[in-house]
């Protein structure tokens, strides 16, 4: 490996966003690992290993697994520069609806995993003092209003969390992080196996069906994000000096993260005062 070759890890590459991104990294002469829940998936859609590919079959809820994944990667490239956790689902029900068991499936893949990934190659990222975390959520997780997806924009919201604290943890370490929030993108999220949708409906509530029907109906396969170029968004932004701590993709998602700080200025605003008076005296 050369000077001047990364390697990256990325979760998910099987499909969507993950695919799209070590395709075009492997163009670009960068070293890869990429995981997937199956290792033919992955040799299939990409290729075999290679010198500067190595996919590797890893189940991200399973620790050992991750810590395992990691050693190979070390293993073979020596490093790992930067870390594109993109694995994980949608999960669609009203919070009434949906079970524990739902709920904490939904949590363990979209935040526990990528808390994983960290655990085990942040060390290494402090010793060669220097990497950089792209954390992808989704802007569910920053205007996160959307009746029956309140479940997912929690995870979503708690991997935001996640992404500001980390950055001022690493930041004494040359270690960058960025949270990606995509607007709708034009991938498999909406196709089963990559949305799931809680078993139990409750009817009275129609503002949650009707969404749904929306997005299976009207939206799937017609999303206005490209894949490829909300890749290469990410390598740009793995690139810049300054890469920014919040990376926003697409024009929807741009839209309507301004909505949401309009919505939340105009909160603050209203209650300043009263707010304020809640503080002991002077």
């Amino acid at each position: 490996m050369s000077k001047n070759e990364k390697t990256w890890l990325v979760t998910g590459a099987s499909k969507g966003i993950g695919l799209a991104l070590v395709r075009e990294l492997l163009k670009s002469g960068a070293n890869v690992v990429a995981t997937s829940r199956t290792l033919a998936s992955l040799v299939d859609l990409i290729g075999p290993a290679s010198d500067t590919f190595l996919p590797v079959q890893v189940d991200l809820v399973d620790e050992r697994s991750v810590q395992a994944c990691v050693a190979q990667a070390i293993a073979q490239f020596g490093r790992i520069d930067v870390i594109v956790n993109n694995a994980g689902y949608g999960l669609q029900g009203t919070i009434e609806g949906t079970s524990d068991e739902e709920l904490r499936r939904n949590f363990e893949v979209n935040l526990f995993a990528p808390a994983h990934v960290l655990r085990h190659v942040l060390p290494h990222m402090r010793q060669q003092r220097s990497g950089h975390v792209f954390n992808v959520g989704s802007i569910a997780g920053f205007q996160g209003g959307y009746a029956g997806w309140g479940i997912y924009a929690a995870t979503k919201f708690a991997l935001a969390g996640l992404t500001e604290a980390l950055a001022a943890e690493v930041a004494e370490f040359g270690i960058k992080a960025t949270l990606v929030y995509p607007g709708p993108v034009r991938t498999e999220f909406l196709s089963s196996g990559s949305l799931v949708v809680a078993q139990h409906s409750i009817r009275e509530y129609t503002a949650a069906q009707t969404l749904l029907d929306v997005h299976l109906d009207e939206m799937a396969g017609k999303q206005a994000g490209d894949p490829n170029k909300l890749a290469s968004l990410i390598i740009q932004a793995a690139g810049a000096a300054e890469p920014p701590l919040h990376l926003f993709a697409g024009k929807i998602a741009n839209d309507l993260a301004f909505q949401k700080l309009a919505a939340v200025e105009k909160d603050l605003t209203a209650w300043r005062e009263v707010s304020d008076a809640t503080d002991f005296p002077d």
